[in-house]
C-alpha cells in the first residue's frame, strides 16, 4: 500500500511492500552479498515505487560516513576551475559520493569559514586548493585531503595534485622560439600569488638553460582577470609596440583580454601582434581568431585528485605528490614571425 503523500516512506514500508524484513531490505540497501538476488530485486522495485530515500544522517551515525566530500577551489567563476570542479564532481558521483563546493574567492578568512563548515558537517574529506597557510588544521581534526594547484607545493606533508607547470610553461617558450617569436612580452599574475613566482621561476630557469640573462626580463603585470589582460596589454602597446608583437599570457583569461586590446587598437590578431594563452579554457575555442594555448588538465585534476582522496580515505595512500602533463592546443593566435635576431625573452616593465 503507498504511504501517505506527506509522510516520508520507511524502511517499515519498504518490507512490506516486498514481502521481506526490515533486516531484508537493511542488507538489500547496504549491498550486502548475503542476499539473493531475486530478493535484492523485489526490494529495490518497492524502493522505487515508493520513492524512498536514505536516511543518510542515520546511516552516516551508524557507517561513520557521511558520503559527502567538500572542494574548495579559489574561483567558481574562472572556467579552469568549473571544469576542476567538473571533474571531481563525476568522479564523485561514480564512487557514490556527493559533492559540497565552496569558492573562496581567493580570500584566506572565506577559506578558514569554508574548512570550519567542512568540518562541521563531518564531510569524509575535502580536496581543497589553499590560498592561505590554514588548510593544516583539517588534518589535525582528523579529516583526509588532498591538496591541488600550484599553491600545494607550501604543503609538502600532504597528498596532492596538479599541472605540471615546469613542463607546461617551457612547452610555451620553445613553440614560440620555432615560430621566430624570440621577444615574446609576458603578462603575469600579481606578485602575492604563488602562480606568479612559480611561472616566472621556470622563465627563469628557461633563460639560464638558454643563455640568456634573466635581468633583461621585465614584468606587465595583471590579476589573471579579463579585464587586467586587456588593461595590460593596452599598457603594452603604447610603451612598446614592438615587444607587443608577441605576448605570453600566464592565463587565458588575460590572453583573452590581451586580444580585446589588439582589437580595440585597430590590429589584427596574429597579422600584427601573435597571444598564447596558458590554461586551456574552453572559451579559448571560440574567440576570434581562436586562441592558441598551452592546456592544464583540469578535468583530469579533479578526477585523479578523487582518486587520491579516495585511497587516503581507506587508508591506501602513499603519500605523494602528481604531476600532470600540460599540451599544446595551436589555433590561429600565432604567426610564424619573420624577423631575425638573438634569441632573447623580453617582458615589458610594469608601473
Amino acid at each position: 500500500m503507498p504511504t501517505p503523500r506527506n509522510k516520508q516512506p520507511t524502511i517499515i514500508d519498504i518490507a512490506e511492500v516486498a514481502g521481506v524484513s526490515k533486516s531484508t531490505v537493511a542488507r538489500a540497501l547496504s549491498g550486502s552479498p548475503h542476499i539473493g538476488d531475486k530478493t535484492r530485486e523485489r526490494v529495490l522495485n518497492a524502493v522505487r515505487a515508493l520513492g524512498y530515500e536514505r536516511n543518510h544522517l542515520a546511516h552516516s551515525l551508524r557507517s561513520g560516513k557521511t558520503g559527502l566530500i567538500g572542494l574548495v577551489i579559489p574561483d567558481i567563476a574562472n572556467p579552469f576551475w568549473a571544469e576542476v570542479a567538473r571533474g571531481a564532481q563525476d568522479a564523485a558521483a561514480a564512487s557514490g559520493a556527493s559533492l559540497l563546493i565552496f569558492s573562496s574567492d581567493w580570500d584566506p578568512e572565506r577559506e578558514a569559514h569554508h574548512l570550519r563548515a567542512l568540518r562541521q558537517a563531518r564531510v569524509d574529506g575535502a580536496i581543497v586548493n589553499p590560498v592561505a597557510d590554514n588548510v593544516d588544521r583539517l588534518g589535525r581534526f582528523g579529516l583526509p585531503v588532498v591538496l591541488i594547484g600550484s599553491s600545494a607545493e607550501r604543503f609538502p606533508e600532504l597528498s596532492s595534485v596538479g599541472s605540471d607547470i615546469a613542463q607546461g610553461v617551457a612547452l610555451g617558450l620553445d613553440h614560440l622560439a620555432g615560430l621566430g617569436h624570440h621577444r615574446p612580452a609576458l603578462l603575469v599574475g600579481s606578485a602575492n600569488r604563488l602562480a606568479r613566482v612559480r611561472f616566472m621561476r621556470v622563465v627563469h630557469d628557461y633563460c639560464i638553460g638558454h643563455d640568456i640573462d634573466p635581468a633583461t626580463l621585465v614584468i606587465e603585470e595583471g590579476s589573471y582577470t579579463v579585464e587586467s589582460g586587456r588593461a595590460a596589454m593596452l599598457r603594452l602597446l603604447q610603451r612598446d609596440p614592438k615587444a607587443a608583437r608577441c605576448v605570453f599570457a600566464a592565463n587565458d583569461l588575460m590572453a583573452l583580454g590581451a586580444l580585446l586590446a589588439v582589437r580595440e587598437a585597430g590590429l589584427r590578431c596574429p597579422d600584427d601582434v601573435s597571444i598564447l594563452g596558458f590554461d586551456g579554457i574552453p572559451a579559448a575555442a571560440f574567440s576570434d581568431p581562436g586562441l592558441t594555448t598551452i592546456e592544464k588538465p583540469a578535468r583530469t585534476i579533479g578526477v585523479e585528485g578523487m582518486r587520491l582522496l579516495k585511497e587516503t580515505i581507506e587508508g591506501e595512500l602513499e603519500h605523494r605528490r602528481v604531476l600532470l602533463d600540460c599540451s599544446l592546443t595551436s589555433r590561429g593566435s600565432l604567426a610564424r614571425n619573420g624577423e631575425s635576431g638573438p634569441a632573447r625573452l623580453m617582458a615589458v616593465g610594469s608601473n
